[in-house]
């Protein structure tokens, strides 16, 4: 963009900074041939005219948006067809059009098609045996049909086994016999499943020879596959606005008597033979294996949800110019009052420690998938627990750190034009979809209270708590001297602690006389707080690692601002845990007052290059679809232009004036 074009300010940012940011940016893209592939699809799919929308779609009915909506994704699946088609549609691509900022950009409250990709395929792959795949994939990967998961009902989530919808296997017509028994039981929130998708994988609960076999996954044709009309014994529907995620078409789905083909309940892991014999799975866990995949995904998109708030909020801090900080001199951007960079730089640094914990996580569910393949689930509980734990921290941090970003830009923050409402909407469901944040927290401290008993028998635990092996060996945190591997350390020592707090407490009310459950009930809180310590003591280590691996094979003066980066998170994370960290370790009011003004410090350094960090993040424009974040930072210019596009302002005199307003002025006359 043209030099002249661009808020002064902003440009004089710019031209300090210490580092080139297209280094940055193909380090955040994975690689050169990544960044390529990323403006390549920018340019494919943001330049088409047909994706592009005339009115802001805050101004759009309900009816509307889906229908936009609708129309956009199947542009969408079409240019899909044809990256295929060119043998171009790897996961990254995937990731981008319907997790990613690319797609949040061409339908910024989301894509009724998503869970077509994201959950009905994948779970087919992953659950369906060779001769189902074989059945189903080509028509589901060429859309021929439309898919969703139906998994949460309206009366249950999380907890799987409250699930009520019911399939019974009648062997007599080698048929399962699927119901929703009551309202609670009816299948509520499946993305895509209102009016779009007419086959889903439907979880029930399965029944063979009258005998409870478990939860099983079936596919379902919900509507006809000319006039898209439901199919007898399919109750269907749209659920209505919501917070956010308003174009998705979640959808409810009621079912009586609906009868499916013995071959339509995907059978890798199970099996019902056509007497009604069932074959149970060798390992149950292995159910789990789609919400997994999800998870290990959703934990990458929460950075690029930071990276868009901090962007937008950085942008408009350098040019935003308010308060004198000296009374003497001109009123300065915003961003040099110290308040606002602790508002602002954790958010940049979360974004980038996200990131690189999501990629290595991602890393690891594909070496883990591997395995599991070859039969091997050794690691199955550890990754689990890990995925739980870390979806339910990134996603509250990244809700958090959006809201932060929001508050730092005062009112004009509060409009809908900022585009902080949508991200914030987007941003703060992960927190309950693919598994409520407090039960994922608890699912991993179900895993931890089990290996800090295996460790008090001598047991040599898996890497990512073998943390908890060392704290046994010292029981004591000596020589705590700040140093970033120090933090690390520290950290590990707290979550070990917080885990052996948990499992003692479950202990002692199992002696009182309780029940394994009540007990666990019971010490709930102790248990979530030690998940959580766990989760905060893995992303320590792997920004220590990732972030310092990473300066080796950077620029020297790229690798001095990661560096700074990794201080400011540590330091800020270990300070918002202090209390814990007093609790278990030896710290003095001095040690605490140097990490305070060593997190001042960072928040210094880090101010010259804070502009061309997010710019780093290389997010178009139409991507951040703000105006207050835009390149070029006229910001007020930007805000009064949104307002010429309110249907309101087409007219100087609204006709509700003369029917409402005027006769009540003129009535006491």
């Amino acid at each position: 963009m043209p030099s002249q074009e661009v808020n002064p300010d902003l440009l004089k940012e710019r031209n300090t900074a210490t580092f080139d940011p297209h280094e940055f940016a193909v380090f955040w893209a994975g690689g050169e041939e990544r960044y390529k592939e990323k403006k390549s699809l920018e340019k494919m799919f943001l330049e088409d005219p047909a994706l592009k929308d005339d009115l802001p779609i805050s101004y759009l009915s309900h009816k509307e948006l889906y229908e936009h909506s609708l129309r956009k994704a199947c542009i969408i699946g079409e240019k899909i067809r044809k990256l295929r088609a060119e043998g171009e549609d790897g996961v990254d691509t995937y990731n981008a059009l319907l997790g990613g900022s690319l797609g949040a950009a061409i339908l910024k409250e989301g894509n009724p098609l998503t869970l077509h990709y994201v959950m009905f395929v994948p779970t087919i792959m992953g659950q369906g045996t060779m001769d189902q795949q074989v059945e189903w994939l080509s028509k589901a990967w060429d859309c021929e049909i439309i898919g969703t998961y139906a998994q949460t009902e309206l009366g249950h989530g999380t907890f799987l086994r409250g699930l009520e919808t019911r399939a019974d296997y009648d062997a007599r017509t080698q048929e399962f016999v699927i119901n929703t028994p009551s309202l609670s039981a009816y299948k509520w929130w499946p993305g895509g499943l209102g009016h779009t998708a007419n086959h889903a994988v439907v979880v029930a609960q399965l029944y063979t020879k009258g005998e409870f076999r478990g939860l099983a996954p079936f596919i379902v044709q919900l509507r006809h596959s000319d006039t898209h009309e439901p199919l007898p014994g399919i109750d269907i529907g749209d659920i209505g606005t919501k917070l956010g995620m308003k174009s998705v078409n979640n959808g409810y789905l009621g079912l009586k008597n609906v009868r499916v083909p013995l071959n339509n309940m995907l059978m890798k892991n199970q099996q019902v033979l056509p007497d009604g014999t069932y074959v149970a799975p060798k390992n149950s866990v292995l159910t789990y294996g789609t919400m997994m995949f999800v998870r290990c995904a959703l934990i990458r998109d929460t950075a690029q949800s930071l990276a868009k708030a901090s962007t937008i909020a950085t942008r408009y801090s350098a040019v935003r110019r308010q308060s004198p900080i000296d009374p003497n001199q001109p009123e300065p951007q915003i961003m040099d009052h110290t308040t606002q960079q602790l508002k602002l730089f954790p958010q940049i640094a979360k974004s980038i420690v996200f990131k690189t914990t999501g990629d290595g996580i991602w890393n690891m569910y594909n070496v883990l998938s591997g395995e599991i393949e070859q039969g091997n689930l050794d690691r199955l509980p550890e990754m689990h627990a890990l995925s739980c734990c870390l979806k339910a921290i990134c996603s509250a941090d990244a809700a958090a750190g959006v809201e932060i970003c929001r508050l730092s830009c005062g009112g004009h923050g509060y409009m809908d034009c900022s585009n902080f409402p949508t991200i914030y909407g987007m941003t703060t469901a992960v927190c309950t979809y693919e598994g409520e944040n407090t039960v994922m927290l608890l699912q991993t401290a179900r895993y931890l209270v089990k290996v800090y008993g295996q460790a008090l028998n001598g047991e040599k635990l898996v890497p990512t708590v073998a943390y908890i092996n060392d704290a046994l060996k010292e029981r004591q945190f000596v020589n705590f001297d700040g140093s970033l591997e120090s933090i690390v350390k520290a950290f590990q020592f707290v979550a070990a602690n917080k885990i052996r707090i948990a499992y003692e407490q479950i202990e002692q009310r199992r002696r009182q006389g309780h029940s394994t459950e009540m007990a666990a009930n019971l010490s709930g809180t102790f248990l979530t707080a030690a998940a959580d310590l766990h989760g905060r003591a893995f992303l320590a280590e792997s920004a220590y690692t990732e972030l310092l691996a990473v300066s080796r094979q950077v620029s020297p003066a790229l690798a001095d601002v990661l560096k700074v980066v990794l201080e400011l998170y540590l330091v800020d994370a270990c300070l918002n845990r202090i209390g814990d960290f007093l609790r278990f370790i030896d710290l003095t009011d001095k040690d605490v007052t140097t990490l305070e003004i060593r997190l001042q410090n960072c928040l210094k350094q880090l101010r010259p290059n804070a502009v061309t960090l997010v710019d780093s993040f290389d997010l178009h424009d139409r991507v951040l679809d703000s105006v207050l974040g835009a390149y070029d930072g006229n910001v007020y210019k930007r805000i009064f232009e949104s307002t010429k596009k309110n249907p309101l302002n087409k007219e100087p005199v609204n006709e509700a004036f003369h029917k409402y307003l005027k006769p009540f002025m003129k009535a006491h006359l």
